[in-house]
């Protein structure tokens, strides 16, 4: 088994990842408002069903790639550290438009979803989120694929799908009311702030790593 370190990076990616407004969590929240909170439960366990199928994705496809060809690691490192750059930029960008009163109300969902329906829903929009895509792109990069085993990678899936259910049923079960929408949508840059932090201290010092190797 890898040491613990390598799975508390990608989770903690994965959680602000998955905390962070972007299309899954504004269809998690725009479906509890409109068809209640069960339907938004049901958005957030297709949103840990998406992310498990990036993160097996991700992970058995880089390592097949590394395995054959052993020097693409350190360009694909390059391709991470300048994704979480711009992961970081992007965040502080909408930080900075949160702050100063630039913010847009959450789209209309369907008023009548069932669990399923709405399960599938958020499968969906997973499946094409261009943010997702391009954390799994940098993760790929940051977690050993090449040295991890089958249990490493099931332990990584199940941990970063259960990293999604629970901020996503949150999501869910706080904002099918009122008052927390109004809250997030006037404190959200707050989440935007952490989140752009955090990715410009992983690309630098990422960036500074591979510079001096």
């Amino acid at each position: 088994m890898l040491p613990l370190s390598s799975f508390v990076l990608v989770w903690s990616i994965v959680a602000l990842n998955t905390t962070t407004p972007g299309p899954n969590v504004v269809n998690t929240i725009a479906t509890a408002m409109s068809a209640g909170r069960r339907a938004g439960l049901g958005a957030a366990a297709g949103v840990a069903i998406g992310v498990a199928l990036w993160c097996l994705g991700s992970s058995l496809g880089f390592a097949t790639l590394f395995a054959a060809f052993p020097g693409a690691a350190r360009g694909m490192a390059f391709v991470a550290a300048g994704l979480l750059g711009w992961l970081a930029f992007r965040a502080l960008r909408f930080a900075w438009q949160g702050y100063c009163g630039a913010r847009k109300g959450l789209p209309q969902a369907p008023a009548t979803l069932s669990f399923v329906r709405a399960l599938v829903r958020a499968v969906m929009i997973s499946a094409s989120n261009p943010k997702v895509l391009t954390t799994w792109l940098s993760i790929a990069t940051l977690f050993p694929v090449a040295q991890a085993g089958a249990k490493d990678i099931a332990l990584l899936t199940v941990g970063s799908a259960l990293i999604g259910l629970f901020f996503h049923s949150t999501y869910a079960t706080i904002f099918s009311t009122g008052p927390a929408v109004r809250f997030y949508l006037r404190a959200g840059w707050v989440i935007y702030l952490v989140s752009g932090l955090f990715f410009a201290v992983l690309a630098g010092s990422m960036g500074l790593r591979l510079i001096s190797q």
